[in-house]
């Protein structure tokens, strides 16, 4: 039985297919990471954090007289008491509240001057990023299969067309750009 380059094209369809659907949601989860990944410094893709400040309008007793009663009075108002970790004095005057979870109050204790910082979990994004950071040894072997996945896609539609929308025509001008663009960004960026 002979072998023809209308059977490549033919096999290579239907990987190409199967292959882009199993592998879709993987697809999708880290182009979608991905692109929260590139702004970390505009968006922290683990936790939301909310900051607010407000004044205290009571007099506070300063370092040797907090007792941690009184800084779980100052938690009241966020209902934060039951999250209470530690408290310490970076400064003189001012104390940091640390809450389980990430949250912390910090309070300039002469002024009154307290900022409250909420950290809740990212729940989808989160746990789509955590993938970029390989969470396990089971997912190393996923992530595996599907890098040589992504190897079978692109090589089954390059081959899959013939003619001037195949490898020979636009899809040749479209594979070299491709090739090309990460190369300029790798070595003169």
């Amino acid at each position: 039985m002979k072998f023809k380059s209308s059977d490549l094209r033919k096999w290579s369809r239907i990987i190409h297919r199967d292959l882009s659907f199993f592998f879709s949601g993987m697809v999708l989860i880290y182009a979608i990471s991905g692109i929260v990944m590139n702004h970390r410094d505009t968006i922290n893709p683990n936790f939301s954090i909310e900051r607010k400040t407000y004044k205290i309008a009571e007099t506070l007793p300063g370092k040797s007289e907090m007792t941690k009663e009184k800084v779980l009075a100052l938690l009241a108002p966020f209902g934060e008491e039951e999250h209470y970790t530690k408290h310490y004095f970076p400064q003189t005057d001012v104390m940091k509240v640390f809450l389980k979870g990430g949250s912390n109050l910090v309070v300039d204790v002469r002024t009154g001057d307290a900022v409250y910082e909420s950290l809740t979990r990212r729940p989808l994004i989160g746990a789509m990023t955590r993938l970029h950071y390989n969470p396990g040894q089971w997912w190393t072997y996923f992530a595996d299969i599907f890098a040589v996945g992504l190897i079978i896609i692109t090589v089954s539609g390059i081959v899959m067309l013939k003619g001037k929308k195949g490898l020979i025509g636009r899809g040749g001008v479209e594979l070299v750009a491709g090739i090309v663009i990460p190369l300029i960004f790798l070595f003169f960026f």
